[in-house]
């Protein structure tokens, strides 16, 4: 498939590396619904792209099915759903004053595996009514995860167990859905720069930086986006998921 023939959602696609997958699609000639549940960045977005922002709660099933639909429509079709929707999760199984919140765990596993379960069925159930191309590809579902999923660092155990899901689930459903010639594919991302990271001191940007192999810094979410894009080009790309990280692997803490 390629880009220019893309109608794509994208969760998270206000910011972040949503936001970048959105920018790039637009820029090489398709098209793109994103979706989020910041109404400020969303509007921002749809002033700066010409997009449309669709508020979606990925926990909701009903809420996803409806926003799917009116991406569908709002696109003139889907083939292309990426799953960039997230939050980090971070605490201590054993924290200083007490353990875990179970709320927090379920928290994190619902929005980072469950909303992606749920945006990825939602799609693919209208993916499979697409004429195929030559192919017989039908559309591409792509989701999240984070080297976090192979390494997770010492409170990372939600985080790490929501992303190791999404890695564990992308075989089985490519599998399922390649009959409907609907292709399932992840991306591992690395250490990113991101708005948490802007935040931090210098000190502690150039302590991430120097522990990434080569090239010793953090990822771009243009680089992101990019694989993204050359994943929806590459129709033999399926099942698996991809590491981008620069050749890092996590310690502990």
């Amino acid at each position: 498939m390629q880009l220019n023939q893309v109608k794509a959602l994208v969760t998270g696609g206000v910011s972040g590396l949503g936001l970048a997958v959105t920018r790039h699609i637009l820029a090489n000639g398709g098209s793109a619904v994103m979706m989020d549940v910041n109404d400020e960045a969303g509007t921002a977005a749809e002033s700066e792209l010409g997009a449309i922002y669709v508020r979606t709660d990925v926990t909701s099933e009903d809420g996803v099915i409806a926003s799917v639909r009116r991406a569908a429509e709002i696109n003139g079709g889907l083939n292309v759903a990426m799953n960039c929707a997230g939050i980090i999760g971070a605490g201590r199984v054993l924290g200083r004053e007490a353990p875990m919140a179970l709320s927090l765990f379920s928290a994190t596993i619902n929005v980072n595996l469950v909303g992606s379960f749920n945006v990825a069925k939602a799609a693919a159930d209208v993916m499979q009514h697409n004429e195929p191309n030559e192919d017989g590809e039908r559309g591409i579902i792509i989701n999240t995860a984070s080297v976090a999923a192979y390494e997770g660092q010492i409170g990372q155990a939600a985080y790490s167990a929501s992303k190791a899901g999404l890695v564990g689930m992308t075989l089985p459903m490519a599998r399922e859905l390649s009959r409907f010639g609907i292709r399932v594919m992840t991306i591992a991302p690395g250490i990113f720069w991101t708005p948490m990271v802007d935040g931090m001191p210098e000190h502690i940007q150039e302590s991430l930086s120097a522990s990434i192999p080569f090239p010793s810094r953090l990822g771009k979410s243009e680089e992101f986006a990019v694989l993204a894009g050359n994943i929806i080009e590459s129709p033999y790309l399926n099942g698996t998921t991809i590491r981008l990280d620069g050749a890092v692997r996590l310690a502990p803490k």
